[in-house]
C-alpha cells in the first residue's frame, strides 16, 4: 500500500541538521516534514559534541532549560595529547557568542530534545523509519521523494526538497543535477 503526504517542505535525513532545520522551519510557520531512515535515534554517531554556537541557538529559541536537564559534560578548554606532544589547549572563552564551551552530550539525547521542540509546532512532522529510495521529479523539477517504511511505500509531494544526509548529499555529489534515483546504503 502506498501511502501520500503533501508538504511544503521535505527534508530527507534526521540528523541534527535535518532535525533542527524541521524545528527552524516548523518554528517559522512552514509545514515540514523531517523523514529518518532508522526507527529510533540510539546508535553509534561520529559526533557528541555541542558547538558553542549551537548552544547559542539554543537559547534564543529559548529551550537552554530542557538542554540542561539532559545529562552532559561541559569543557571550557579542551587539550590535545598528539604521541607525547601536549598542544596548548583549546580554549572556547575567546569565542565570540555567548557560550564558551562546548558539551559532550549523546547524539541521540540531542535529537530527541530537538524532535520534542519540533513537535511542539503544528507544522513539525517527524516520521521514523522512512528510507528515501528515490526523488519525484515534475516537468524535469523535483517535487518531492519516495520512501520506504514498514507499512510500504511512502510518496512525499513538498514544494522543497532538502537532502540533510551525509549519504544523500555525497549521492547528490556524484550525480550531479540529474539525481534519478538514490542508492541505498550499504
Amino acid at each position: 500500500m502506498t501511502e501520500h503526504l503533501t508538504t511544503r517542505v521535505c527534508v530527507a535525513g534526521g540528523g541534527p541538521a535535518g532535525v533542527m532545520l524541521g524545528l527552524l522551519l516548523a518554528r517559522s510557520g512552514i509545514d515540514v516534514l523531517v523523514l529518518e531512515k532508522h526507527t529510533d535515534f540510539f546508535r553509534d554517531f561520529r559526533g557528541d559534541t555541542v558547538h558553542p554556537s549551537t548552544l547559542d541557538l539554543v537559547d534564543q529559541l529559548g529551550f537552554r532549560d530542557d538542554f540542561e536537564a539532559v545529562p552532559h559534560t561541559r569543557l571550557r578548554t579542551l587539550d590535545a595529547v598528539v604521541g607525547s606532544m601536549r598542544l596548548h589547549p583549546i580554549d572556547f572563552g575567546r569565542l565570540r557568542g555567548q557560550n564558551h564551551e562546548i558539551a559532550l552530550m549523546p547524539q541521540w539525547d540531542l535529537l530527541n530534545l530537538l524532535a520534542s521542540q519540533g513537535r511542539r509546532y503544528p507544522g513539525f512532522r517527524l516520521v521514523m523509519g522512512a528510507e528515501v529510495t528515490d526523488v519525484v521529479r515534475t516537468a524535469g523539477r523535483v517535487t518531492g521523494v519516495v520512501a520506504q517504511t514498514a507499512e510500504g511505500e511512502l510518496r512525499v509531494e513538498a514544494t522543497f526538497t532538502v537532502a540533510a544526509s551525509v549519504v544523500l548529499f555525497l549521492e547528490s555529489l556524484r550525480l550531479g543535477p540529474e539525481l534519478p534515483t538514490i542508492v541505498k546504503e550499504a
